[in-house]
């Protein structure tokens, strides 16, 4: 089996030919990337307007929809985060099952409203309205770092929507936002500026990768794209004073009756290791896997186990 990086390598010779077709909501520097797993996840970002009750307007809500059959895979990224997160993972899962990526809302490429309250309950319920929309059957949910904070708020507050529950070293058991205490004029706008600055950006990619040949210019300029979106630092900023996704307490995980999976890198720097046995011990119906030689991102360090690991739970009925 090829190591990642000489994985991707090899795929650039078949995507070289398409690297200037992309959609025209997109930000002119997405022409720059060089990784061909993200220039064909880029290539394929579509955008629907989304009907929901957080405003008179609908919402341009960006995604990607891959695959067909199977029960449909929903992946929902982390803080400060694009779809290009699923970049090397979601076409792995669209192999065998009918997969999606959205942006959420005041994140990735979606539309930023203004009038809008940027907070996880309008999170939750643009994703609502979203699945409602487009997809409109049980999923299994995928949620990475903060989105595993989201899909457990999502979970417990749609359980119809959801059949099973993957939980990649996620949050929500370490609520608040260290970048909280700043979010007041003139400090939001230069925490903001903090987080945009490509060296910041360049050593968070490195505290997240236990391979270190991974973290490359062309992967951090990725994971910034969305950052030339209109209204990216007043959204963070909204989303930020709201106070984020607070701890979730253990009665209230419990009340999850999804078969859920935890999927935990071995070497995860950014949330430690901790919380993976705690999430197992919390949710009743959950196993814990983990991703060896990983760090906080299994999606993209080890994307052929992780992937490996979802599409046999999803197609297994678990024992607990």
């Amino acid at each position: 089996m090829l190591c990642p990086l000489n994985y991707w390598q090899k795929m650039s010779k078949q995507y070289g030919k398409l690297r200037f077709m992309f959609p025209s909501f997109l930000p002119t520097a997405v022409g720059q990337l060089q990784e061909p797993a993200a220039i064909a996840l880029a290539q394929s970002i579509q955008s629907q307007a989304i009907a929901t009750s957080l405003a008179t307007q609908p919402i341009n809500t960006t995604y990607v929809h891959q695959g067909s059959g199977g029960v449909p895979i929903l992946l929902i990224h982390g803080f400060d985060s694009s779809v290009l997160e699923f970049r090397r993972l979601l076409p792995l899962l669209a192999a065998e099952n009918e997969t999606w990526a959205v942006d959420l809302l005041g994140f990735g490429f979606t539309e930023r409203l203004s009038g809008i309250n940027y907070s996880p309950t309008a999170i939750k319920t643009h994703i609502y309205y979203f699945w409602k929309t487009l997809i409109n059957q049980p999923v299994i949910l995928l949620g990475a770092s903060m989105g595993g904070a989201a899909a457990i708020d999502f979970t417990l507050t749609y359980p119809e929507a959801v059949k099973k529950l993957v939980l990649m070293d996620s949050a929500g058991l370490q609520g608040g936002s260290p970048l909280s205490k700043f979010m007041f004029p003139p400090l939001d706008y230069f925490a903001t500026e903090f987080l945009r600055n490509p060296k910041v950006r360049d050593r968070i990619s490195r505290a997240a990768y236990k391979a270190q040949q991974l973290v490359t210019n062309d992967g951090v300029d990725c994971a910034a794209l969305h950052l030339q979106m209109p209204s990216w630092s007043q959204a963070l900023i909204a989303f930020t004073k709201s106070g984020g996704y607070r701890a979730f307490r253990f009665k209230k995980l419990a009340e999850i009756q999804q078969p859920t999976l935890i999927l935990w890198g071995d070497s995860d720097k950014i949330l430690g290791t901790k919380d993976a046995q705690r999430f197992k011990g919390a949710i009743p119906h959950s196993q814990l896997l983990w991703i060896q030689d990983c760090g906080h991102l299994p999606h993209l360090e080890q994307p052929q186990i992780t992937a490996k690991n979802i599409l046999e739970f999803g197609r297994d009925t678990p024992e607990f």
